[in-house]
């Protein structure tokens, strides 16, 4: 009973602390790790010692298979060389560094102790470092990289620190080291592929969405204990995994299964996440209580504990100042280096916070590890500070270095693209499959279906104009209020019993669907401090896209002199780059943009919306 009350007061505290740093804008995992020490030290407070097996085990693979299935696989290939070099080189330089310095500070510790106390404290986390990201809009990649960097860190620390340990016990040679390297990434690279296949002809046949999330909550399980068996890395084999099967997923899940999946997975990974860092604040208590029987004095404790905490931050500032004097001198010689802007850099040598992996890698110390119980306090001295002075200081200093944020308006270009080119498809798809049978008032309907949702994707863009709200903004609003009404009903058939349990649910099944895809929440706009054209990544080219177009002026300034003349309302407004016509687009009742194209041919068009300089070929359909 006291083991469930335990953790029903865990949960419960995770989710308050979160709340309230989330309303004060505070960093959540600090929060929780200050919680975590400050309760620790409460004489009633029950000893919540992190077991190593349980972290290693029960923890971290679901939450990296969390992390991999939502990290896309494309993405990971585009920054695969900023990865690995962070995710391993780093790693082992951390490591080496971190080694030398404890050899040199700690009193009667051997070099192969040190470097398992660099390993323990090599791999950075992710959460943390996201969490701040995200809140202050550090650009996408970077994100990537650092969560990129956090799926394939833990690995190489990990078989770092077996080997430092099995260096500790007897003697080991530099041979052994690197086939122990090349036997734990093989090992985890083959079990991952293997269970990534299983699992994926496993879930392709598969239709009840209950059954495949179960599945899905095993699969980290089985990939991490099969490689262990095997002798490679577990967690690189749930990595691995996971990235095949988000990769997967699109193709061999319904879209109810994986909207299933992804709910469950978010919650698990919510509670995990912000759940070891508070069990992190809870261990100091008898991390203290082990380190009084060492016989040290309080200074020389802190002076180790200030030296590797120092080296830990130092080394990563170093590596990264290193890649980057490397990528530039390589630069002179060659046109394919890539040379990341110096802001990007700094970030990402601060965003070194650590997390639940070093404090629980600390305590796979063996019991016989020399000046063990200083090691773990090391450990979670790095922890707490590196959350204190760089998960405190990051922000500001993103702020300061004013990198690009996540632009919501080119967000929106990109979405209107891809929903448009989905709905060209799909509209040919109907016109090839029509047969003389269908009845025109379906197919008259599916096309409307279709037309609606590109134009609801491209009413996104636009929002400086005088518009005050888009007919999709109309159409969601009003139709969310027509839905109360409906549930009304449906509460009210309930409450008499006029229809039976299993009819009310398919019917309260399909309002909510209906109901999440309307009531979205609507990013909140962001400064732009640049004109939105369209991202390279989406932008084609034609001839007529290409043709270098001279600037005319507009026939008018902000309005679309057609719907004027015939008393309409435009929604967001285009102009021809060959004569120079202002009209609406095919959002506005009347299309005028679209009618000017089929009247006079001129094939290109660009947004004349403030701040908006992508171009839309009518011919071609193509947006450049």
């Amino acid at each position: 009973m006291h083991i469930a009350a335990e953790l029903v007061a865990l949960v419960v505290t995770v989710i308050v602390v979160t709340v309230i740093a989330r309303r004060l804008d505070w960093s959540a995992p600090l929060c929780l790790v200050a919680v975590g020490v400050a309760a620790s030290f409460v004489p009633a407070m029950p000893d919540f010692h992190l077991d190593p097996e349980v972290v290693l085990i029960g923890l971290l693979p679901p939450l990296l298979y969390s992390a991999s299935i939502q990290t896309s696989l494309v993405a990971f290939n585009k920054l695969r060389g900023p990865i690995l070099t962070l995710s391993i080189g780093l790693v082992v330089f951390t490591a080496f560094g971190v080694g030398v310095v404890a050899w040199a500070v700690v009193p009667g510790l051997p070099l192969a102790a040190g470097i398992a106390l660099g390993a323990v404290v090599a791999p950075p986390d992710a959460v943390a470092a996201s969490v701040v990201a995200r809140r202050v809009g550090m650009p996408r990649k970077l994100v990537r990289l650092l969560e990129g960097e956090s799926l394939f860190n833990d690995a190489a620390a990990l078989v770092t620190l077996r080997t430092a340990i099995a260096a500790v016990a007897g003697s080991i040679s530099l041979w052994q080291v690197g086939l122990d390297f090349l036997l734990a990434a093989v090992g985890g690279v083959v079990v991952g592929l293997l269970i990534g296949v299983i699992a994926t002809q496993l879930r392709k046949r598969l239709e009840e969405p209950v059954t495949d999330t179960a599945i899905s909550f095993a699969v980290p399980f089985v990939a991490y204990l099969v490689a262990e068996v095997a002798h490679g890395s577990g967690v690189l084999a749930v990595v691995v995994c996971g990235l095949m099967l988000g990769h997967e997923s699109p193709r061999i899940l319904s879209g109810s299964t994986r909207l299933a999946s992804r709910l469950n997975w978010q919650t698990v990974q919510f509670l995990l996440e912000n759940m070891v860092f508070l069990l992190i604040g809870l261990q100091l208590r008898g991390i203290l209580i082990d380190v009084s029987q060492t016989g040290l004095s309080v200074w020389l404790l802190v002076g180790i504990c200030a030296a590797v905490l120092g080296t830990v931050i130092l080394t990563r500032v170093a590596w990264l100042v290193g890649i980057g004097v490397y990528k530039r001198i390589t630069a002179r010689f060659t046109t394919k280096a890539k040379i990341w802007p110096w802001r990007y850099s700094t970030v990402i040598a601060w965003a070194g916070m650590r997390g639940v992996v070093t404090l629980a890698a600390a305590f796979v110390l063996p019991a016989d590890t020399p000046q063990r119980a200083v090691l773990v306090l090391a450990a979670f001295v790095v922890v707490a500070g590196t959350l204190v002075v760089q998960g405190m200081t990051l922000p500001p200093l993103i702020r300061r270095l004013r990198l690009p944020r996540p632009d919501p308006a080119e967000d929106a270009l990109q979405e209107a693209a891809v929903v448009n080119d989905m709905t060209r498809a799909a509209l040919a798809k109907l016109d090839e499959i029509t047969t003389p049978d269908d009845p025109p008032e379906i197919l008259e309907r599916l096309r409307d279906r279709l037309t609606y949702r590109a134009n609801s994707a491209w009413e996104q863009l636009g929002r400086q104009s005088a518009l005050a709200e888009t007919p999709s903004d109309a159409y969601r609003r009003l139709r969310l209020q027509l839905m109360e009404v409906d549930r009304e009903q449906f509460l009210l058939a309930r409450d008499n019993g006029t229809a039976d349990d299993t009819v009310l649910r398919r019917v309260l099944a399909r309002l909510d669907i209906e109901e999440s895809m309307l009531d979205r929440t609507e990013e909140a706009a962001l400064e732009v401090e640049r004109e939105l054209s369209t991202p390279a990544v989406t932008a084609r080219s034609c001839k007529h896209l290409a043709h270098p177009w001279r600037e005319i002026e507009p026939s008018s300034q902000d309005v679309c002199l057609a719907c004027i003349a015939e008393g309409t309302t435009w929604v967001h407004l285009r102009k021809c780059l060959k004569c120079g016509n202002v009209a609406c687009c095919d959002s506005s009742p009347r299309k005028h943009a679209t009618l000017h194209f089929h009247d006079e041919r001129h094939p290109v068009m660009r947004s004349f919306e403030p701040g908006e300089t992508w171009r839309w070929c009518f011919v071609d359909k193509q947006l450049g």
